[in-house]
């Protein structure tokens, strides 16, 4: 009985994702809608990364950390949304320990380079405002790649911190997982140990890896708008205000979130309330970055007009006769 007992604690081979609504309407209707999103936000956040590549007015480094946040912000959808899709469409919700933990430690990486990076942004934004005459040399290029350097670093240690912690514990069955993707705290509900380890070690890295970046963040937009308010210029101070109010939203529909989910104490688990907290923070955020952060900017607006420009001089029969009529003889 001992064994049996031991057996049905620590032999975990795969867990089932409950996800959302039983209902196949409901499914199916939450299929589209997810799909949809998911190719937006692809397609939003790639076309981000391929303008910034492609013109050099752009090789700066707000756009540097912008296309790094893109790339980001692909990977974090692309580690849950499909699966998602996968579940609503089969009625075979399974996930083995393995691609859980896999997908756990994933998330977790991009998660925390999302909040390490929004910090790094605000920091370059305060730079570029407060200290114009000095910013290429702080920010310069190698400046700029070690502390992107250093983002992900933190990202792969805070990542594996929660990720170890999480899976050594035993689990009971039926091992259902009340979520769309295994998340930390809906993963440790099923533990048949006492998890008071994992509340307190969840709440000191959500202190370092959550509070202390957005505490950075808030610092660097108060002293961004002191230097606003000197701005002698009322249309001027309107942009900035605009365009930094816009970054903070983004920042708030993020961050809110993400601590609520992972700086709480273990009782105030919520299963549905943590499925709508988890896509504010994993999907909607994806999707709206490119909105906020670049496409309402107006030299990524520019660098796409130029793109289009130079793709349809490409595909005029006339000017390809130009060319021909200039060319070598």
């Amino acid at each position: 009985m001992q064994s049996l007992g031991k057996e049905n604690h620590s032999s975990v081979s795969e867990f089932i994702l409950l996800g959302f609504s039983s209902e196949s309407q409901v499914r199916m209707a939450l299929f589209t809608f997810f799909l949809i999103l998911y190719f937006i936000t692809i397609l939003g956040n790639g076309l981000i990364i391929t303008l910034i590549y492609l013109d050099t007015q752009l090789h700066t480094p707000m756009y540097f950390f912008l296309s790094i946040l893109s790339l980001v912000d692909m990977s974090y959808v692309t580690t849950t949304v499909p699966q998602m899709l996968v579940n609503l469409v089969y009625p075979r919700r399974t996930i083995s320990w393995g691609a859980c933990a896999a997908q756990m430690f994933i998330f977790l990486i991009l998660g925390i380079a999302e909040c390490v990076l929004y910090a790094i942004m605000a920091y370059d934004r305060y730079m570029a405002i407060c200290f114009p005459l000095h910013y290429t040399l702080l920010m310069s290029h190698p400046i700029c790649i070690k502390m992107v350097t250093v983002c992900w670093l933190i990202s792969i240690a805070g990542a594996l911190i929660y990720t170890v912690f999480t899976m050594r514990l035993p689990y009971c069955g039926p091992h259902k997982i009340n979520h769309f993707f295994c998340e930390v705290p809906a993963v440790l509900k099923l533990a048949c140990a006492d998890t008071s380890l994992n509340d307190r070690l969840d709440f000191i890295l959500g202190f370092l890896l959550l509070l202390i970046p957005l505490s950075f963040i808030l610092v660097s937009y108060v002293r961004i708008f002191v230097s606003i308010l000197s701005i002698r210029s009322p249309q001027g101070r309107l942009k900035s205000f605009s365009t930094c109010a816009s970054h903070i939203t983004v920042v708030t529909m993020f961050y809110g979130p993400a601590m609520i989910m992972y700086m709480r104490p273990g009782s105030w688990y919520d299963p549905e309330r943590d499925k709508k907290l988890a896509l504010f923070y994993n999907v909607v955020s994806a999707f709206l970055n490119p909105i906020i952060y670049s496409l309402r900017n107006k030299d990524v607006k520019r660098a796409f007009l130029k793109v289009l420009a130079r793709e349809g001089q490409l595909s005029d029969p006339g000017c390809f006769r130009v060319v021909q009529n200039h060319g070598p003889t």
